[in-house]
């Protein structure tokens, strides 16, 4: 195993306000669990600078970087429900911002990294809102009974699509970035949810089980011109992710017990298996360049995060120890 290491100032700039910045080609930030609890590590993509980021009796898990990559939200179980926290990309002050959260729900950066977006289930149900990173502007977008979850904030900021059951399943929606009345995008007779932004923002791929199996569709953002990108018996397709160019997605597919990674044109096209030995790859996050995907798999007997390539080959391990919730920075 190889010993944890502090981050090197020498290998990484340090901003004016003390935060790390993130060098050239990205840093992955995962959880990991090495005591008895998960905590935020982060590592350089060639295996090198791991550095953990938390530490204590909570569960920290889900880490989203700050567009800029000098902050990360996660999700932290203290006890009494998942917490939204920030933090900057040293691991230092690491603050509460929400109780509440759904915790393996999505959640998202404003553009801009002035706010985030999640899903919370304080009045009982998962509803929207939005928070400054520094705890101040909580601001509730949605108010109904059904289920509102899943926010994805475009990329110029001025809208967020999510998933909500108002229908009685779920359909993909937009609604105002500061709130406002949703407009439905999807109509269909089983449930679509998990929207995710092109880089450009003219498209939405997102899940949905209308063909009566799970299989990614991607439309644009009116609700129209809509493609099924990958779609068969007995595969249950989810986490789809967009490579930086706009050129790709990268998906976790399940054919009867077996997960495999694979990515698809975005503008149509057969699907490539990246993965397919027994048991688990999956959790696919790709590099700001869009020429590698880092993700996870049980295939050395625990959950370990590994690199790849989009055309394949043999992967390289960067962990030996149990790992989750892979995030590349942009």
């Amino acid at each position: 195993m190889r010993p944890l290491q502090l981050l090197a100032l020498g290998v990484l700039c340090v901003a004016s306000s003390g935060s790390l910045l993130v060098p050239k080609g990205g840093r992955i930030a995962f959880a990991s669990k090495q005591d008895g609890t998960w905590n935020i590590h982060v590592i350089d993509p060639d295996g090198s600078h791991e550095a953990r980021l938390t530490a204590g009796p909570a569960d920290d898990r889900f880490p989203v970087w700050s567009p800029d990559g000098r902050m990360i939200a996660f999700g932290s179980w203290r006890g009494a429900g998942w917490e939204l926290r920030v933090m900057q990309a040293d691991g230092s002050e690491s603050t509460r911002l929400a109780g509440d959260i759904v915790a393996k729900d999505p959640r998202a950066w404003s553009p801009d990294g002035s706010r985030i977006v999640f899903s919370a289930t304080g009045d009982g149900n998962p509803e929207l809102y939005t928070i400054r990173p520094d705890g101040s502007g909580l601001t509730r977008l949605t108010d109904d009974p059904a289920d509102d979850r899943s926010p994805a904030w475009s990329p110029d900021g001025r809208t967020i699509a999510f998933a909500s059951s108002r229908t009685g399943h779920r359909e993909v929606f937009l609604m105002p970035a500061g709130g406002g009345s949703p407009t439905q995008l999807t109509h269909d007779s089983a449930s679509a949810d998990t929207p995710v932004w092109s880089p450009d923002g003219e498209r939405l791929a997102f899940m949905s089980a209308r063909s009566g199996r799970r299989e990614i569709d991607v439309m644009d953002r009116r609700g129209e011109h809509r493609v099924r990108l990958a779609a068969e018996t007995a595969a249950d397709f989810e986490l789809p992710h967009w490579s930086a160019d706009g050129a790709w997605i990268a998906f976790r597919a399940k054919r009867g017990d077996n997960y495999d990674v694979e990515v698809v044109p975005a503008d149509g096209g057969m699907p490539t298996r990246l993965t397919s030995g027994a048991g688990y790859d999956g959790s696919p996050t790709w590099s700001p360049d869009a020429s590698r995907l880092a993700f996870i798999s049980d295939r050395d007997g625990w959950d370990a995060l590994y690199v790849i390539a989009p055309a394949g080959g043999q992967p390289t391990r960067l962990t030996a120890h149990p790992t989750l919730d892979p995030n590349w920075s942009r």
